[in-house]
């Protein structure tokens, strides 16, 4: 049975979106879509997320360059870096005598968790009004610039950028894996993951030679293949150790 509903209609028309028009988002606007954000799920309603909105023309422009000198960090109407953040979370601890928090790899997923539901949630109620926008991951090229940039304390790190405006490009929608590829019932089901990627390959070979703009010659498992083993970042782990997370 298929069901159409405007929210589901929004959410699998999503596009990422580069290129956008010189029209400012307007602040109260913009203060609903956080507080859109700030309606996702909270692991025990701890909200450990803040969110910085970067509108320093400088401060841009050391971030697009940190982020891979990509130009939209620079241009898009909005730019925001989502973080998560224990600061809080260690001052609620501190205030009812249970101490500073201890690095624990639980509050760090928690905390991760949150943030990504939060600018999940933003990003949807964005793209309900039309806004378009992408995330930026390449922040953590260089976390510490981004923490010496914006004043982060302790227990909080920056977990990826947002670049947000209205749109001034009209990408095709990537296909994604099929849904008999994602959904397990009560078990994993090993044996048919090589199968699922092979025909998977397939349809992103074909995707990407039709699509009208960056046409090229790939598929999911090279594209998918240098994202992860070229960006391994390894500073990540000792700067969320000197920010006081993942110490046990």
């Amino acid at each position: 049975m298929k069901i159409n509903n405007s929210v589901i209609e929004k959410m699998l028309a999503h596009r990422s979106i580069r290129s956008f028009t010189d029209v400012k988002i307007d602040i109260e606007m913009l203060e609903q879509l956080v507080l859109c954000g700030q309606s996702a799920a909270s692991s025990s309603f701890i909200q450990a997320y803040s969110i910085v909105r970067v509108t320093n023309k400088n401060y841009r422009e050391q971030i697009a360059e940190a982020a891979g000198d990509q130009q939209y960090v620079k241009d898009a109407p909005e730019f925001l870096i989502f973080c998560a953040d224990l600061k809080r979370v260690e001052l609620a601890c501190e205030n009812q005598g249970f101490g500073k928090l201890d690095g624990y790899t639980e509050h760090f997923i928690a905390a991760t968790v949150d943030v990504a539901l939060v600018a999940q949630n933003f990003l949807l109620a964005a793209e309900s009004l039309g806004l378009g926008g992408v995330y930026i991951g390449g922040i953590r090229n260089d976390p510490q610039l981004i923490s010496e940039l914006l004043n982060l304390p302790e227990q909080v790190y920056p977990v990826f950028g947002m670049c947000l405006g209205w749109p001034d490009s009209n990408p095709d929608i990537k296909p994604r894996f099929p849904v008999a590829s994602a959904l397990h019932t009560n078990r994993y089901d090993i044996s048919k993951v090589e199968d699922d990627i092979d025909a998977y390959d397939q349809m992103m070979q074909m995707y990407y030679q039709a699509r009208s703009d960056n046409k090229r010659s790939s598929d999911w498992s090279a594209q998918t293949a240098k994202a992860v083993q070229l960006k391994q970042r390894a500073h990540m782990l000792p700067f969320l150790n000197q920010r006081g997370f993942l110490k046990k």
